[in-house]
């Protein structure tokens, strides 16, 4: 926990840069493209976030990219002009601290678009130098990636020089003010990466705050070669392995975010799938696996599930009772945008072929706020505030 201290009991603010704020005409919020959310956007918003009472920031990807969530990134030194500029990021850093606010970004270390400059590279010449920091199983055109999203290549970050160039990223931007990072796609690059990684960023800035996910929800079998985490094939035989796989990283990273949680919150609340005395039986065992300095930070939802309110068919009275437990848990609590103004979605997720993540990624209903509900997160926002 040295130099995190910051972060114990912190109430985090989830923000996906091209739904939050700054775009024109919210209606085309349905196609995969960008929708014009930026980075001034939130800086105008700032008011905002500091009368809901929050303490830190998360932004998605910022870095150049390929799409509009910014998970597909093609340089991992700059800043996309569809978000701003480096000027825009520097500002919204300083008027964060200035307002005692913390920032962190998602940091996305395991892939990166097929539309890199150092992939098409790799692609094109066979005798690249870049041909070595990917995982080609057949080149040019069949390679190890993110899970089966080709789009998205995985880095071979056994290779000294792509290893350093994604660590070299991070120290970057965090040379630029970031208070640390949600770090994505943890169970991709080995441990043995993320002792090196951890040891550079942290010997030049102890403060910096490294969070994962880590999360195995969904992955196909074929997809675990794509893997690093220790027995891999029996923490995806047994579902409820979260404790285990989230315990690989004691040691490595701050912390993890806190999936059992959520996992946990839904069967008690919205499927009334355990009791009150099992689900905190449950919680405390949960809990117990870990070091008190190990962070698990908790949240009902975010950008790659169906949203709390929306599975609660609407009910904001059962989103305040998960919310009420959530934000009395002795961790950090997170805060995905527009939970709590009542922004919901119109079908879940799963629903759609593909693209289907957009119902959860709806722009943030700044004209139809749910006022009871925005009362009631300030209220026990500051209630957990005072608890400190």
């Amino acid at each position: 926990m040295s130099g995190t201290h910051w972060f114990k009991n912190a109430i985090v603010y989830h923000i996906l840069i091209d739904r939050f704020a700054g775009y024109k005409d919210p209606k085309d919020w349905e196609k995969p493209d960008f929708l014009g959310g930026n980075i001034q956007g939130i800086i105008e918003k700032l008011p905002y976030l500091i009368d809901l009472g929050i303490d830190v920031i998360w932004i998605s990807p910022f870095y150049k990219t390929s799409a509009y969530h910014g998970y597909h990134i093609t340089d991992f030194f700059q800043v996309d002009p569809h978000f701003g500029t480096i000027e825009d990021l520097k500002s919204l850093i300083q008027k964060c601290h200035n307002s005692n606010l913390r920032i962190i970004a998602d940091f996305v270390p395991n892939h990166l678009s097929k539309k890199h400059p150092f992939f098409i590279d790799a692609q094109t010449f066979k005798e690249s130098k870049y041909n070595n920091w990917f995982y080609f199983t057949n080149w040019p055109h069949e390679y190890l990636s993110f899970l089966s999203v080709d789009e998205i290549p995985k880095i071979n970050l056994n290779n000294p020089e792509a290893r350093q160039h994604i660590i070299e990223a991070a120290k970057f931007w965090l040379s630029q003010g970031f208070d640390g990072f949600r770090v994505d796609h943890i169970i991709g690059p080995s441990h043995e990466f993320w002792n090196e990684f951890k040891q550079q960023i942290k010997s030049e800035f102890s403060h910096a705050l490294l969070i994962g996910e880590a999360w195995m929800m969904g992955i196909k079998f074929y997809e675990l070669k794509t893997i690093n985490v220790k027995g891999k094939y029996i923490k995806w035989l047994i579902s409820d392995a979260s404790d285990s796989l989230f315990k690989e990283y004691v040691g490595e990273l701050d912390g993890v975010l806190d999936f059992k949680f959520q996992h946990l919150i839904r069967k008690y609340i919205i499927n009334s799938e355990l009791t009150e005395k099992i689900f905190n039986k449950k919680l405390h065992q949960h809990f117990s696996c870990f070091p008190d300095n190990y962070y698990l930070p908790n949240f009902l939802d975010n950008h790659d599930m169906d949203r709390f309110l929306f599975l609660s068919k609407n009910n904001s009275k059962k989103l305040k009772e998960a919310a009420t437990i959530q934000f009395k848990l002795n961790q950090p609590s997170i805060i995905y945008y527009g939970t709590e103004t009542g922004l919901t979605q119109n079908k879940s997720v799963w629903q759609s072929t593909s693209h289907g993540d957009l119902q959860a990624r709806q722009p943030m209903n700044w004209e139809q706020q749910n006022k009871d509900l925005l009362a009631f997160y300030k209220k026990i926002i500051k209630e957990k505030k005072n608890r400190k």
